[in-house]
């Protein structure tokens, strides 16, 4: 088969030349080319264009201002600039060895499957490129949470959230996929049942650089799994359900202080509002923010809803306090929830209620026509 390998970077210049090196000697031989989707901020771009230029196949860059829906939205812009229909996905700073490229693509030749996996954790493979113990113990447990979210489609499949995987595009609908965060692969096995076959692989070290997981990265893999699980509503819960928590122990906090229970619960809400929307913002609607105007005028609506909606809330809250005698951090709860539904209905259909479609900042740079090399197949 021909093949496109599809490696979304950020900040990792470092990593390119030794890549593509070993890239082309696993695949001396074969027609293929190499898709760098970019979002980095430093002289990445730079690197991949210089190594283009003197790569003996193929070389293309994207580099994208935006960097929408973060690597997996990375990922699917590869897949839809390819010019093969078997995509290869890899990390570009050499975790998912070019050695084994080989192998996913042998299996793939049997015919039978719609994606092969590269795991980390099948017969034979290893995770000791996880940074350390807590690492690894976070990637079994998110592992183990999402095989029992999705029991039927990831049957097969011992490693959901691996980023190393060859896959037969033609068996993916790119325009149901809803990118956030690094796990595309759950993404493409949630959405629709797929022929997976596995083989084990060492997850090496990094060659060059630092790693890309971070705190955020960890919240944005449990919004995405809420939302295809659940749907948008799930992940707005969740969201919800952080706000509510903080606004409580904000509250909380200020009245141990001396404050008294009404401008505690005003200040523990204006902060909560201003997080939240952020939190809906990058993860429950960031696909629907290019479509729903500018980001101050969604804020506006945002903040002035809620903030409504607060002093509606707060006068409750004290009818619950000093009339019904409910404690105050309980009143406020419950107050929390009755809200949750007009909050939700609210920014889904008027805060992200879709303008007009605008053209993104996407762009590929013309590195590729000068990279010399084998023409692909048609």
């Amino acid at each position: 088969m021909d093949l496109s390998i599809i490696v979304p970077t950020f900040n990792e210049g470092p990593n390119v030349d030794e890549l593509l090196r070993r890239v082309g000697a696993a695949l001396d031989g074969r027609v293929f080319e190499v898709v760098f989707v970019d979002d980095s901020t430093d002289d990445t771009p730079a690197v991949i264009a210089a190594a283009a230029a003197s790569a003996a196949f193929p070389v293309r860059l994207i580099h994208r201002e935006t960097a929408t829906a973060g690597l997996g939205g990375a990922v699917v812009e590869g897949f839809r600039a390819a010019t093969s229909r078997w995509c290869l996905v890899m990390d570009g700073d050499l975790q998912h060895p070019p050695e084994d490229i080989p192998r996913l693509i042998e299996r793939a030749e049997h015919g039978d499957v719609d994606v092969v996996i590269a795991s980390r954790y099948a017969s034979g493979g290893t995770s000791k490129g996880l940074a350390d113990a807590t690492r690894t113990a976070v990637s079994r447990a998110s592992t183990g949470l999402t095989k029992a979210m999705f029991p039927r489609k990831l049957s097969g499949c011992s490693d959901p959230m691996t980023g190393f995987f060859l896959i037969d595009t033609d068996e993916v609908d790119l325009d149901e996929l809803r990118p956030r965060g690094f796990k595309i692969l759950l993404e493409i096995l949630a959405r629709r049942q797929l022929r997976t076959a596995e083989i084990p692989f060492d997850f090496a070290q990094r060659y060059a650089g630092e790693s890309k997981a971070t705190f955020t990265q960890g919240v944005r893999f449990l919004t995405q799994l809420a939302m295809l699980r659940f749907g948008r509503m799930s992940a707005f819960a969740l969201v919800g359900g952080f706000g509510a928590i903080a606004n409580l122990v904000i509250m909380w906090g200020l009245i141990r202080l001396g404050v008294d229970y009404v401008p505690a619960a005003v200040a523990a809400s204006v902060i909560t509002i201003i997080t939240n929307f952020f939190l809906l913002e990058y993860l429950v609607f960031a696909d629907m923010r290019s479509e729903s105007g500018r980001m101050w005028a969604r804020f506006a609506k945002s903040f002035t809803f809620n903030g409504l909606e607060a002093i509606v809330r707060i006068p409750v809250l004290s009818i619950l306090v000093e009339g019904a005698h409910i404690p105050a951090v309980l009143a406020a709860a419950l107050t929390l929830i009755a809200a949750f539904i007009l909050r939700f209905m609210f920014h889904a259909l008027v805060v992200y209620a879709p303008k007009r479609v605008r053209a993104g900042a996407t762009h590929t740079e013309p590195a590729a026509a000068a990279s010399p090399g084998r023409t692909l197949e048609p």
